[in-house]
């Protein structure tokens, strides 16, 4: 089963839960640290398109 394993988004208004969360301040620079954890992590991020992303783990 996959999980989250962090957040990431320009917004701290619209997300909440139970990852970590990394907040940036602008579109750019959340997507620069998503790709830039999901290779320290191992994970797959994704693009909510909301100005958020969530990286993945589908290995547990």
């Amino acid at each position: 089963m996959a999980s989250i394993v962090a957040i990431i988004s320009t917004s701290h208004e619209s997300v909440a839960g139970g990852a970590p969360i990394f907040i940036e301040k602008d579109a750019e620079k959340a997507q620069e640290t998503a790709f830039f954890l999901e290779k320290i992590m191992d994970a797959t991020a994704h693009d909510l398109k909301n100005g958020s992303f969530i990286l993945v783990d589908r290995s547990r």
